[in-house]
């Protein structure tokens, strides 16, 4: 059982190395990289590729470790004990099960996504050690031990937010998704658009790759908001000529809405533009 990538997911030769090597050693993949370089897709594709039900725990900086596990609903007990309500003698009624309870309960191997991980308080991860570790947890209400029926997959996601600990990070297998090159980005736009034509594709990359490289960017624009944007100018039916155009009322790229998402960067870039235009007239 090895992953080697789907036809919807471009995946390098040391990504695919990093997966399988994680479910060799039976550890979680800690996966890092750029927002938009595809983490969260991995794990989806990863899923399809193994044919197998992906179990998303999507954080959020309120989350706490124990929802993974379950949730003891205590006030609606009260409220029905007071009501006279039959269910209110089983606990189990009142006992939500979270994301790794549900991994842990299935009878077949699943894939949980634990993504951005950063999200959440520093003490999060160092929460979640004894139970990815040991694959087990302990009901208190219900006096059970959870105990992995076919230990998942289980592939974390974080955008560098914040340090994850020590301890946390001895038990992953680690992978940091380098920004695709141009010719790893070409083929991840053939997935998505396979009939676009070769020369907008080109011209559309390097004016991309050129605006990345501007200094003092604040948000450099990612593989998906590429991916919209090679979507608009197919609709618009834009021209790789008109990416080439030397317009100055033209300063910054066509549709750039899709690529630039603040107005820091918006004018940086057309300060740049200004400035190189007088350059060249002097």
């Amino acid at each position: 059982m090895k992953f080697e990538g789907t036809n919807d997911y471009v995946a390098t030769d040391e990504l695919k190395t990093a997966v399988n090597a994680a479910i060799t050693l039976q550890r979680p993949l800690l996966i890092k990289g750029e927002p938009g370089t595809g983490k969260t897709m991995l794990a989806e594709e990863l899923a399809k590729s193994l044919n197998t039900r992906l179990i998303q725990w999507h954080i959020k900086s309120t989350t706490k470790a124990h929802q993974g596990l379950y949730e003891y609903d205590a006030v609606s007990r009260l409220r029905d004990s007071q009501l006279g309500v039959d269910r209110v003698h089983d606990i189990k009624n009142y006992i939500k099960k979270g994301k790794l309870w549900e991994a842990f309960e299935s009878e077949e191997q699943v894939v949980l996504l634990i993504d951005e991980i950063d999200k959440a308080d520093i003490e999060f991860p160092n929460d979640l050690l004894q139970e990815l570790d040991k694959m087990e947890f302990h009901v208190y209400e219900t006096q059970e031990t959870i105990k992995a029926k076919t230990r998942p997959i289980i592939i974390i996601t974080s955008n560098n937010e914040k340090e994850l600990p020590d301890a946390f990070l001895r038990r992953c297998f680690f992978h940091y998704i380098q920004f695709p090159d141009k010719e790893t980005m070409e083929d991840i736009v053939n997935v998505h658009y396979p009939d676009i034509k070769h020369n907008l594709v080109k011209e559309a990359l390097d004016l991309f790759f050129d605006v990345r490289k501007v200094p003092g960017l604040k948000k450099k624009p990612s593989t998906s908001e590429l991916i919209d944007w090679l979507k608009l100018l197919v609709a618009d039916e834009l021209s790789a000529e008109a990416l080439l155009e030397k317009d100055s009322a033209k300063a910054i790229p066509p549709l750039y809405g899709a690529l630039l998402k603040n107005e820091q960067d918006v004018h940086l870039l057309d300060r740049l533009a200004f400035m190189s235009r007088r350059a060249s007239r002097n």
